[in-house]
């Protein structure tokens, strides 16, 4: 298991890659979850945890949902078959989340962001957040609440420990 292999919530669902930079860039006001057309030498990749999420987005282009910039790198033992790594991925979701999706975008700040990539049931699938963007006043307020959290463990682990 690679250091970014977890279980999410008891599913039987292994998270393969995180982007922990959207979290920390923007508000993610709804997520929801995507299949992904893949090659096989990319899901042999991304099974061995060889993928990033950062830099990367997602939009809706002539009526389908597509994944720009996930780098996934190429399989050491997949010579030819191998795919250009930061290639545009078509995702896989209903024509009702499509359109639901392309409404949110419409309005001002939204934009569509992967959060995580994981295998489900074998599958490799991508949680995705409609985010809006933070400013940098609530980044410095996030971090803040995040600093004085810490603290606050800290004062309790030592009051605890002596």
């Amino acid at each position: 298991m690679s250091k970014h292999t977890e279980t999410k919530r008891g599913e039987g669902v292994k998270i393969v890659a995180q982007n922990k930079k959207a979290r920390h860039d923007y508000f993610i006001e709804q997520t929801i979850e995507a299949g992904i057309v893949l090659s096989g030498t990319e899901v042999k990749s991304i099974r061995l945890g060889r993928s990033n999420l950062k830099d990367s987005y997602a939009a809706i282009e002539n009526g389908e949902a597509v994944l720009f910039g996930m780098h996934i790198s190429p399989y050491e033992r997949g010579n030819i078959f191998n795919r250009d790594p930061v290639r545009d991925r078509k995702l896989l979701l209903h024509r009702r989340e499509i359109n639901k999706l392309l409404e949110l975008t419409m309005q001002k700040g939204l934009t569509v962001v992967p959060l995580s990539v994981y295998l489900k049931r074998g599958k490799v699938k991508i949680e995705l957040g409609v985010a809006r963007g933070k400013k940098l006043y609530d980044k410095r307020d996030d971090a803040a609440e995040r600093e004085a959290r810490r603290e606050i463990d800290r004062r309790l682990k030592e009051r605890f420990l002596h």
